[in-house]
């Protein structure tokens, strides 16, 4: 008896065992109606995305297969300071998903429409629905931030949680590397102290603009709570997603004084609490 040739991961649509047989002969694999019989004998085939594990198997063993195969999966990755638009960009082209019905959905569950999904590696059901993934990330990550919350203060206070998140969303886009990142969160604080506008680049990378330089025209001309140039005080909620780096960096910041920073020829940012030193510090990186 010749051999099933299919592909290793193949569809099994939601219906009965007879429709399921049809789908699989219209598709190409060599199975018929006088297969229906065996299949009940194994049971009752999951539907959607499965991973048979061959290319080729004895009638019987595909069969079998598909009763007993586990869900096939893809590894999505979200990394720390990318927005939730441009992850849901990633996942519609990855997925073959509708990037417009990731948003709704987010929407509709997610407590803020950044910063909440938490960076990390998903092991995603092939064939899975926007609703049904979005629910899962904001789930599982809503799951995480609690979690976190909890070792930190003993509760969850979401206001409370996610302005800490906002203040890690900005760390997270302006340091160089971890170690920044508790003296930039102390810049933030003691900007925000003394009321002077935070002035940085970093949170106008919010939304589908977080990989676009930011220009003097963006600058001049972005009119949003996001523009820390023109507004006083944080952004009106997390400009990204957070490693647990930026998290504890907004939680205990540096002990220092410094007020500026800018970006030195290393790569590193050179901090002073003086707008004198930080003017001629720009010179000099500029040279």
């Amino acid at each position: 008896m010749q051999p099933v040739v299919s592909n290793r991961v193949i569809y099994i649509p939601a219906g009965s065992n007879p429709k399921i047989i049809a789908y699989l002969h219209r598709s190409g694999i060599d199975v018929n109606g006088l297969d229906t019989l065996l299949l009940e004998f194994f049971g009752y085939p999951q539907h959607g995305w499965i991973d048979i594990g061959a290319n080729r198997l004895a009638k019987a063993d595909f069969l079998y297969k598909i009763t007993h195969a586990k869900a096939a999966l893809t590894q999505i990755t979200l990394i720390p300071g990318e927005t939730t638009e441009i992850f849901f960009e990633q996942l519609a082209k990855r997925l073959h998903l509708d990037k417009n019905r990731l948003l709704e959905a987010y929407k509709k569950i997610a407590p803020y429409p950044d910063g909440v999904i938490w960076p990390d590696t998903y092991s995603i059901p092939m064939g899975i629905t926007e609703t049904h993934l979005v629910k899962y990330l904001v789930t599982v990550s809503v799951s995480r931030h609690e979690e976190l919350a909890k070792k930190f203060f003993g509760l969850y206070n979401q206001t409370k949680w996610f302005r800490y998140v906002t203040i890690a969303s900005i760390v997270q886009k302006e340091a160089a590397d971890t170690k920044e990142m508790p003296i930039i969160a102390a810049v933030i604080y003691n900007r925000l102290r003394l009321k002077m506008p935070l002035q940085m680049d970093g949170t106008l990378n919010y939304g589908k603009y977080s990989h676009i330089k930011v220009t003097r025209a963006r600058i001049l001309k972005d009119p949003t709570l996001f523009n820390t140039y023109k507004h006083r005080g944080l952004p009106p909620y997390p400009i990204g997603s957070v490693s647990i780096e930026a998290v504890k960096a907004a939680i205990r910041p540096a002990n220092v004084s410094y007020l500026y920073f800018v970006k030195g020829k290393s790569g590193k940012h050179i901090f002073t609490n003086s707008y004198k030193t930080h003017l001629q510090n720009i010179k000099s990186v500029n040279k």
